[in-house]
């Protein structure tokens, strides 16, 4: 038996998540990319990864792993699936780890990037990988914000309710907003993410950008722990997994 980690890039415009929903047919990543597995391995594969990213969501750097007895030269997985993935799910890196590797509970870090275009005129070529925000932002407000996210902190009234967690402590290590011409960018590393959790962390810094919070309210919405004083969850187009971090 052999284990084998696979990092992943994907567009997640046309599929219903990462997670397969069982009994309702509708195209998931994890579900097409076990079938192609089925097709190159000839076995039944099951595949981990590192998150479930929600319906709409992108990722430049999602890791999965799955356990197979065929014997694939490493080097070729990457090119032997693609071949078998449509387009828009590619494979870029493939290695054989420890039979004890899980994506989701050995990963120690995951960086996020939400992305705003931001103009008074949208752009139809950024409709699916960014949230069109017409108004200027306060670009220096949303950065002082964000370092108030840094550290450890309960993340309760950050998260949707629809969270099953029990331990909403999450720990972020960077936080940050940048912008380049029309695009804005928010990216933050953590050791997790609840559900929701960035697009609501963007969602409250993109009130603040307009105006309409303080940067320094950021503390008091972390010590407060309520959702509903938080700001909204935004689409989820805009929001892309980057990479995830292992010893």
């Amino acid at each position: 038996m052999r284990n084998l980690k696979l990092v992943l890039a994907y567009d997640g415009t046309k599929y219903h998540g990462f997670q397969i929903q069982k009994g309702t047919g509708l195209p998931t990543i994890q579900g097409t990319l076990q079938k192609a597995l089925r097709l190159l391995t000839k076995e039944e594969i099951i595949v981990a990864g590192s998150g479930r990213t929600d319906a709409g969501v992108h990722a430049r750097g999602q890791v999965v792993n799955f356990r197979t007895k065929a014997n694939l030269p490493i080097e070729r997985v990457p090119l032997a699936l693609n071949v078998l993935l449509p387009p828009d799910i590619v494979v870029l890196e493939a290695e054989e780890v420890p039979l004890d590797f899980h994506a989701s509970f050995n990963a120690l870090r995951k960086t996020y990037c939400y992305t705003f275009y931001n103009n008074r005129i949208g752009d139809p070529f950024w409709r699916y990988y960014a949230y069109h925000v017409y108004v200027p932002l306060q670009i220096t407000e949303m950065q002082k914000a964000c370092a108030l996210f840094l550290g450890e902190h309960d993340f309760k009234g950050f998260c949707s309710r629809d969270t099953v967690k029990k331990d909403l402590r999450r720990t972020i290590y960077a936080c940050e907003i940048e912008k380049t011409e029309k695009i804005v960018r928010f990216t933050t590393t953590g050791d997790g993410f609840l559900y929701n959790m960035v697009r609501i962390m963007a969602g409250t810094l993109l009130e603040i950008g307009k105006g309409k919070r303080q940067a320094e309210d950021v503390a008091s919405l972390l010590q407060s722990g309520r959702r509903k004083l938080a700001g909204a969850t935004l689409p989820p187009q805009g929001l892309c997994l980057l990479s995830v971090e292992y010893d």
